[in-house]
């Protein structure tokens, strides 16, 4: 027996709306069975307008990702990145109520980001809401008509307490002011925490490459995970199963769009063994530290400092394939050679490095960012993305030599050699320092 044809509705250009405010009325999912909403077509699929760019937050639309309005939802995915399949668990597990709605009334940001005049163009933001933190202000009125709408952006202050930093006060590179840095070494930080949310057509332009492509490289890779990618082509939003970002600042947030003032960055990609534990293998925890020690030194100046810190362990490959490279590169013929570090990681994953940066300028649009006169970092892959986007970068400043770690002469030597911006510290890596140099073995 064939299954009864699918009911079907003409697509209205706006959900309908009261005539007080033009808010649309929410229409509640009852979440004691699956309603499928894989195509564009099917009946009660509506979902809220979205005019990615738009300046204005109530004309842009609010991002709608909740499983409480499945007929109005706008956007493919679920929040929270990989942590949404624990809320699943605790569904599961009778532990949290589906219906649930968080109270927002106390979460609104404790110091203000933006708007900026990047927000309104997708080349500039498209992996992430900008008006992500605005959530209770901005879509107020949808949230006392009963829509869940949930942030994708949350700001915050904190004390940072580092043990490199109470060693920079010692040694005396830091001095405490009781404003940035305290007397026991702690530094004060205004921080946010964000979310992917993707824009699929800029994202598809970035990596030169069709949405239709995007979208069906990303269900096939996902074996199907999210197969409105290639059913709703109406929905152009997608929140991504993956690591968010955050942000530190150091100073003043308020001064970072102004160009005459001294603003220092690093942008980090997450390396969990070292920037944790300490791992020697890389250099990713001291060059951390030393672009935070920097950061301090330039908010006590006047300026603002800036760590933009990526959940994208192992170069976007995962903390496991990192592991398998380190593996190789310890039992390859000839130990761990400066000559073959980029080859392992090809032999292990089929390619170099999974980051490729196209998406990683935005939150720097996002913070209004024009100029950086300190960008502490050596890759040139990361320099020529941001400064692609239109941001100056005034200076270079590499990870100091002594700085580098035993075994991470293997990893510093490669990447100088292959390129990467280096001082004068690192100068006469040639071709035959890329021959000898080799990391210690594992004591079996």
């Amino acid at each position: 027996m064939s299954a009864p044809p699918l009911s079907k509705k003409p697509r209205t250009s706006t959900p309908a709306k009261n005539d007080d405010d033009g808010i649309p009325v929410p229409e509640m999912t009852t979440l004691d069975y699956v309603n499928l909403t894989s195509h564009t077509d099917a009946f009660g699929v509506d979902p809220i307008p979205v005019s990615w760019g738009h300046p204005d937050p109530l004309v842009r639309g609010p991002i709608i990702c909740t499983v409480r309005h499945s007929s109005q939802r706008n956007a493919i995915g679920a929040h929270s990145g990989s942590y949404c399949i624990y809320t699943g668990l605790a569904v599961a597990a009778g532990k949290l109520n589906p219906d649930y709605v968080p109270n927002l009334k106390l979460t609104r940001p404790v110091f203000q980001i933006g708007p900026h005049k990047s927000w309104s163009d997708p080349k500039k933001v498209a992996s992430i809401d900008p008006f992500g933190h605005f959530t209770t202000d901005a879509y107020g009125a949808y949230l006392n008509k009963g829509f869940d709408i949930r942030p994708t952006i949350a700001i915050t202050k904190a004390h940072i307490d580092l043990p490199e930093t109470r060693e920079a006060v010692s040694a005396g590179r830091l001095i405490p002011d009781g404003k940035i840095l305290m007397p026991n070494g702690q530094s004060i930080v205004s921080k946010a925490a964000i979310e992917p949310v993707w824009y699929l057509p800029e994202i598809a332009r970035r990596f030169g490459c069709t949405e239709t492509m995007l979208r069906q490289s990303i269900f096939r890779m996902t074996n199907g995970m999210y197969p409105e990618l290639i059913t709703r082509p109406d929905i152009k939003i997608f929140l991504p199963p993956i690591g968010g970002l955050t942000i530190y600042i150091w100073g003043d947030p308020d001064t970072i769009p102004d160009e005459d003032i001294e603003l220092t960055c690093r942008v980090h990609d997450e390396c969990n063994g070292s920037d944790v534990f300490g791992s020697d293998i890389c250099t990713c925890r001291p060059y951390l530290t030393h672009a935070i020690e920097e950061c301090i030194k330039t908010a006590q100046r006047g300026g603002c400092g800036i760590v933009i810190y990526f959940r994208k362990e192992g170069r976007s490959l995962g903390e496991v394939t990192k592991y398998l490279v380190y593996n190789t590169r310890k039992r390859q013929e000839g130990g761990d050679s400066a000559e073959n570090y980029f080859n392992c990681t090809e032999q292990v994953a089929g390619v170099q490095d999974t980051r490729f940066q196209a998406l990683m300028p935005d939150p720097l649009h996002f913070l209004g960012v024009t100029k950086i006169h300190n960008f502490i970092s050596m890759s040139d892959m990361k320099y020529n993305a941001i400064v692609s986007t239109g941001i100056e970068i005034v200076n270079r400043v590499e990870i100091p030599k002594e700085l580098v770690p035993a075994d991470a002469q293997v990893e510093i030597t490669a990447k100088v050699f292959h390129g990467y911006n280096a001082g004068k510290a690192y100068e006469g890596i040639d071709e035959n320092e890329l021959k000898k140099t080799v990391g210690r073995e594992y004591a079996y």
